[in-house]
Formats: C-alpha cells, structure tokens, sequence
C-alpha cells in the first residue's frame, strides 16, 4: 500500500479485515516494522479516538510519533495555486509538504469539510495537497469527503460481532444540532457495498448524499420500516448534501430509541463517537448490553495499525 486515503486503497477487503482481528490477538508482534521510522499526525479539527487510536497503532509498531495542531501550532497554510499571499495565509501547501516529509516517514492528516461550498469540499484541498506535494506516504485520517480509517474499524468491529453470513446493516441518519460533515457516513457506505450484507439507507427527505457515493444502496425514508429485523444499526448524522451544509430537520422523532431498537433482530448498536446522548440516541440504547460503540472504538487503533503495517512493508 502506498497510500490510504480511500477505502478502495485496500486491495482485499476482506483479508485485511482477518489481518487486523489477528492483530488483536498480539499487537506489538510486528514491533520491529516501525524502528527509527516516525509518523506526523497533522490535525486541522479536533480528535479524540482517531489522535490516540492512531498514536497508539504506531507505538504497537515501533514507530516514533510527532503530532501538530494546525491553527493553534502551526502557520496557517494557503492551497490555492497561483495565490498572492496577502491575507492572513503564511505558508503554502508545496513547502509545508515538503518540509513536513523532510521529518516524517509517514504523513497522517485530519480536516473536516468545512460545508460552507461543496464543490471546494468536494476537492478535498487538505489531504490532496499533501498527496500532492509530500513525498512520503499519507494517510487519511478523515477529509472533507471520507472517514476510511472509521469504516475500517466499522467493518472490523461487525465481522466480530455478526451471527449470519449476511446481516441486514442500517446505516440511519438522526437529528443533531449542528450542521455535520458527510465523511463517515460516506465511506461506511463505501464500505458497506463491499461486503456481504443487506445494506439499507434511511434517513428524512432532502437528506439524500452524493449519489455517486450511494450508487444502488437501497435508501428507506420511513425509519422504522428500514429497522425490521436489522442486524446492526450504525448510527450518523450528517447535514445536507443538495442543500450543502444545511440543517432541515430539527426534531426527536428520528432519535434512536429502545422501542425502535425493538423493531430490529436484537441489533446492536453502533456509532463513531463522540455521540450527543438524548438527541441522537436515547441513554438506554446508549448503556445497553447491544450497544458495540466501545468494542467498535477500540477497533480503531487496529484499523490504523493493519494501514500502517501495509504502508511500512511498502517502504521498509
């Protein structure tokens, strides 16, 4: 593997799912395949999970790791070819990138959508420009556009936890209030139309995301018919696609709640955290036996490390 900014950078899906399961079992086995090489973790927005999860794959690894926080470490960087820099933009992406790679054996880096102009979003500035101009491998820890590392461990952590060959997924938007990015929800189904499953959208009307992404998912608008005998329900909201950015719907009655969950085969429960309880899913959903949102966290740190083993057998 030479990159991994989408899930399509993975060549086998399902092998690399059984190698990072595997990991589990001994997680510092391969130790050796990162001595004296480093690993930048470059974060434009916040993180909790991906930052530690990904921090501590690479020290599983025997990797060194340098992170920054860009807007409050670092100059503020400027994209845009051609640019007269006479704003507040110090540093351009082709010498940061460069700079960057003089340092670091593997580049990682996160940067929301900022979901003020899809089609500047959509060409994803941040994680391209360092595709571009670095020199070293990069891994995407969540652009304007997707969230392949979270799909990973959304995968990991369902083939854990499956009882049938192919279980009905649903993958049901739910109300927040704030305007949230597409990237998750993106490459679950990206993912999702990888594996072996009944895979159902549901969300309200006008909540419709990049066709090119949903291609032939079934999209259900009525949730609890959607829930009928699912196997697992992952749980996302994202704001509007065709009205870029905006929030339609405000109200409770899409939260997830026990008596939805009650529809489904004794589904688990799924979401990428952090989580809005009592907005977007009721506290008993949240604390129950079926809810997998722990197991499914801790699953990060061997999606990141299965990306850093590939990338590292790639360089060593």
């Amino acid at each position: 593997m030479n990159n991994f900014i989408n899930i399509s950078d993975v060549k086998d899906i399902q092998k690399t799912i059984e190698e990072a399961i595997d990991l589990k079992g001994n997680p510092t086995k391969h130790k050796g395949l990162g001595k004296h090489k480093t690993l930048g973790l470059l974060f434009f927005n916040p993180s909790l999970r991906t930052r530690l999860s990904t921090q501590k794959a690479a020290i599983n690894l025997g990797m060194d790791v340098m992170v920054m926080n860009f807007g409050s470490d670092g100059w503020a960087l400027e994209f845009e070819d051609g640019t007269v820099m006479k704003d507040s933009n110090s540093e351009h992406i082709k010498e940061a990138a460069q700079v960057v790679s003089q340092y670091c054996d593997v580049i990682a880096v996160r940067a929301f959508a900022k979901l003020k102009d899809r089609e500047k979003d959509c060409q994803d500035e941040v994680i391209n420009g360092f595709l571009k101009y670095a020199n070293v491998p990069i891994i995407n820890m969540e652009s304007a556009k997707g969230h392949p590392l979270q799909a990973l461990a959304d995968a990991i952590t369902i083939e854990e936890f499956k009882a049938l060959k192919k279980p009905k997924v649903v993958l049901s938007w739910a109300p927040h209030p704030k305007a949230l990015p597409h990237a998750v929800a993106n490459s679950f189904i990206e993912m999702m139309q990888l594996q072996e499953a009944n895979f159902v959208i549901t969300h309200p009307k006008g909540y419709e995301l990049d066709s090119e992404i949903t291609k032939k998912a079934s999209i259900e608008y009525n949730q609890d018919k959607a829930f009928q005998n699912a196997d697992f329900i992952y749980v996302k909201n994202w704001s509007a696609y065709k009205k870029y950015g905006e929030i339609l719907k405000t109200d409770a009655d899409w939260m997830i709640t026990t008596h939805k969950m009650k529809l489904t085969n004794n589904a688990k429960f799924m979401h990428c955290l952090p989580v809005r309880r009592n907005v977007v899913v009721a506290d008993d959903v949240l604390d129950s036996q079926n809810s997998i949102v722990i197991a499914q966290a801790n699953n990060r740190t061997f999606s990141a490390q299965i990306v850093l083993k590939k990338i590292l057998e790639n360089i060593k």
